[in-house]
């Protein structure tokens, strides 16, 4: 029988409008690889990346949707069962950044109660074409209770650093498949109880 190469499987879903650079976001994690020629998606992708944390070998599983609205019927499927979300716009276009209220209630109406969020602003190597302030970004996250990252696929920033502060999220919430005893309270250690700094 063949032997299980991982611990724990976390599904993980990409979203936000249509080219903001999701796709990018996804390759620069799984492969290290920036292509400055990418279509459009269509429908649904996914690509596989095992990580190692706390001791556990997890398989990340992660979904990139398309964010025409047309695929719109299609990606909604794919909320349920998501334990992370990343939503992404671009700080080089405020209608991208608009959206990200629309894009919330999706998650409110289709993903489970418990999915983790995270808000990306991503293509903060093109500054010179900033639109979309940083604090404007931390200050919708905050009102969402959800972490912030501005990343660049094109120049890897912050890319490898949300999607494991994503993951140590969900496992922090995820309770031990061995004896129980195996949880650690990742917490305590720093006196705020509830918001874990990791990373």
């Amino acid at each position: 029988m063949a032997k299980k190469t991982y611990d724990l499987l976390f599904k993980l879903l990409l979203i936000g409008d249509s080219a903001v650079g999701k796709t990018s976001v996804l390759f620069r994690f799984s492969d290290d690889a920036f292509n400055t020629t990418f279509i459009s998606t269509i429908g649904i992708d996914f690509k596989i990346k095992t990580v190692e944390m706390q001791g556990k070998k997890i398989k990340l599983q992660i979904w990139d949707t398309a964010g025409q609205e047309r695929f719109h019927t299609i990606t909604t499927s794919y909320y349920r069962g998501a334990m992370g979300i990343m939503l992404v716009y671009d700080i080089t276009n405020t209608k991208s950044f608009e959206s990200i209220s629309k894009w919330l209630r999706n998650i409110d109406e289709h993903a489970s109660e418990e999915v983790e969020r995270m808000l990306l602003g991503n293509k903060c190597d093109m500054d010179d074409k900033r639109v979309v302030p940083t604090a404007k970004g931390e200050q919708i996250a905050a009102e969402h209770g959800i972490r912030f990252f501005e990343t660049s696929a094109k120049s890897n920033v912050n890319i490898e650093k949300a999607f494991l502060c994503l993951a140590e999220d969900i496992l922090s919430k995820t309770p031990g498949k061995e004896p129980a005893a195996e949880h650690v309270d990742i917490s305590s250690g720093n006196g705020g109880a509830g918001w874990k700094k990791c990373c």
